[in-house]
């Protein structure tokens, strides 16, 4: 049997709607807040270049957000509260038009290629469906339970019937041991849809769609849509005893897609800080952004992983990466870095069981579940905020990039201090770029075997990009990142080693190459089917929008014959990393 009830579906599917501007009630929010345009950011470039720096080095461009703006900073920031407190769902409905979540209800949002995201309080237990209005239904997928709300994330495909409603509704979903739960579907048979949640939608809606309570109480907000950024004021709705009330404090720093918030208001009754806060973000005379986001109060994210301070981590987003996972770590593992932090964007290929199998070796790996489309400086941003206390230093890097050396050449043996040398720089430097090589198919049809850096052998001549390793507590507040370097502050700087590289195995067998057309996750990279930027050094040279093998692939890029990682990591860890206790 469903675990849901039904008698009453109107009483769960509740949405918080009203036609009046929250602008009346940011009148009395006072504290205008200061924005600079000032640039934001500048290079100290040349410092330990590996390599001659000409007029086509790679070196890291500024950052191309000038829309994007943050505060004067302030020794000591004085928030400012606006506060109402709600005495009847009645007066809510009229003064703050949120999606607000109720108990039981699930939160849902339309993403793209036809998937639906779901969030639900309950455990996965069993099998779970979505079910649609008109009776159509299919199979939700677990994603993980995600770290602010404690909700768990749920995907769906959307059925091919219910594709056909102009306004779509959310979809219920259903925990059951049977396939039966389909009967459990709204009933509505007509285009109309029976009364209940709207459906956001990720590609056209402006959307809060995450957010993460940090040490000393800031909250960073994850939207996407943001129209404007000055005058953004942050909302928080919670309840104190039986009352429910609405708070506002203008942000922070509002900068891509996270917004750093002022802590929310502490309740003033019994039982009100374990609550759960939702939050969202609004400008004087709009109304707020429809919300997805929840946080609770016990504790923060930044102090909830690990009770020791880690030298070197590492971060990365992927999906689908579990046949990669385990070289990349058991390799980074051997050479230093102490912990792993995989951000998950909705993978299919059990790298839940994966990690548990390479955990269960002794390595340290922690996943966090980012269902949300094209946002990986947000989730980077998140990284870099919430492990601030666990980390000193954090690699940001791909499952398909390896740092390396060639002073380890004769090194028989791998050692946890080999990055010590990369991270011995004096207190005043923040970031560290290695330059990046990008490896060819090298003659490969389809996935080596024995891995990417020792089935990948040859390279481009000249380095592309470069990598970063950043100092966590000198990243600037605002998070601003372009996934491969941060902005840091005032008084730190970025240098160049000369101690490593990062062997990047980017332009793999066809098999794996062409998934990169599906879709990019960086929220300011143009997917490669959308025919713009086509020279960008981020795709690949000549080829063009489609997803097609060109003549010749397995033999393209191979400029340079380079295979001293392929043979250090065969002598370490054994062919294929089948002995990586050697």
């Amino acid at each position: 049997m469903p675990r849901h009830s039904r008698c009453s579906r109107l009483s769960r599917i509740s949405s918080i709607a009203g036609g009046v501007s929250v602008g009346a009630l940011l009148l009395l929010a006072g504290g205008h807040n200061a924005y600079s345009r000032a640039p934001l950011f500048s290079w100290p470039l040349g410092h330990g270049a590996p390599f001659t720096l000409g007029a086509d080095s790679p070196a890291p461009p500024p950052f191309p957000f000038a829309a994007d703006f943050s505060p004067s900073p302030s020794p000591s920031p004085q928030y400012q509260y606006s506060s109402f407190r709600l005495s009847d769902d009645s007066l809510a409905r009229r003064l703050l038009p949120l999606r607000l979540r109720a108990p039981q209800q699930d939160d849902a949002v339309l993403l793209p290629d036809q998937e639906v995201l779901l969030l639900d309080d309950a455990e996965p237990t069993g099998d779970a469906i979505c079910a649609f209005q008109g009776g159509a239904s299919s199979p939700a997928r677990p994603l993980g339970r995600l770290p602010a709300s404690g909700l768990h994330a749920y995907v769906c495909r959307l059925p091919e019937p219910a594709q056909s409603f102009q306004q779509l509704q959310a979809p219920l979903l259903l925990h059951s041991s049977t396939p039966s739960a389909a009967a459990a579907a709204p009933d509505s048979p007509s285009p109309s849809p029976s009364p209940g949640r709207a459906l956001l939608n990720w590609s056209s809606d402006p959307i809060v769609f995450d957010s993460s309570l940090l040490d000393g109480g800031d909250v960073l907000v994850f939207a996407k849509g943001i129209s404007h950024r000055q005058d953004l004021q942050c909302f928080y709705r919670y309840s104190d005893g039986a009352d429910t009330i609405l708070a506002s404090s203008p942000a922070i720093t509002s900068v891509q897609q996270v917004t750093r918030c002022p802590p929310a208001p502490t309740p003033m009754k019994s039982g009100g800080s374990t609550s759960g806060v939702l939050v969202t973000l609004g400008v004087t005379g709009e109304d707020p952004m429809p919300s997805l986001a929840t946080f609770h109060r016990q504790q923060p994210e930044s102090s909830s992983v690990t009770p020791q301070k880690s030298s070197v981590c590492a971060c990365t987003m992927g999906r689908n990466i579990a046949k990669f996972l385990g070289e990349w770590a058991l390799y980074h593992t051997a050479i230093g870095v102490d912990h792993f932090f995989i951000y998950d964007n909705g993978s299919e290929d059990n790298l839940a069981q994966r990690v548990a199998q390479l955990k269960s070796t002794g390595l340290n790996i922690t996943t966090v579940p980012w269902p949300w489309t094209k946002t990986q400086e947000a989730g980077l941003s998140h990284c870099a905020a919430t492990q601030q206390g666990s980390c000193t230093w954090m690699a940001v890097m791909d499952v398909d990039e390896f740092i390396f050396s060639t002073s380890w050449i004769g090194l028989e043996m791998p050692s946890k201090s080999l990055l010590d040398p990369v991270i011995a720089v004096d207190d005043t430097v923040g970031q560290i770029y290695l330059a990046c090589y990008d490896f060819a198919p090298s003659g490969q049809t389809e996935h080596p075997p024995e891995g990417v850096c020792q089935g990948y052998t040859c390279r481009l001549k000249n380095p592309q990009k470069h990598k970063s390793l950043v100092r966590l507590d000198a990243v600037e507040p605002s998070l601003m990142n372009v996934v491969h370097h941060f902005k840091l502050k005032p008084g730190f700087k970025s240098i160049w080693t000369a101690f490593a590289r990062v062997n990047h195995y980017k332009y793999q067998a066809w098999s794996e190459f062409k998934v990169k057309f599906k879709r990019r996750v960086s929220a300011y990279v143009a997917d490669w089917k959308d025919p713009i930027n086509l020279d960008s050094k981020d795709r690949a040279p000549g080829l063009g929008v489609d997803d097609k093998e060109p003549d010749g692939w397995a033999q393209k890029f191979c400029e340079v014959k380079d295979n001293t990682l392929q043979l250090l990591s065969a002598r370490w860890f054994g062919v294929g990393f089948r002995n990586p206790h050697h």
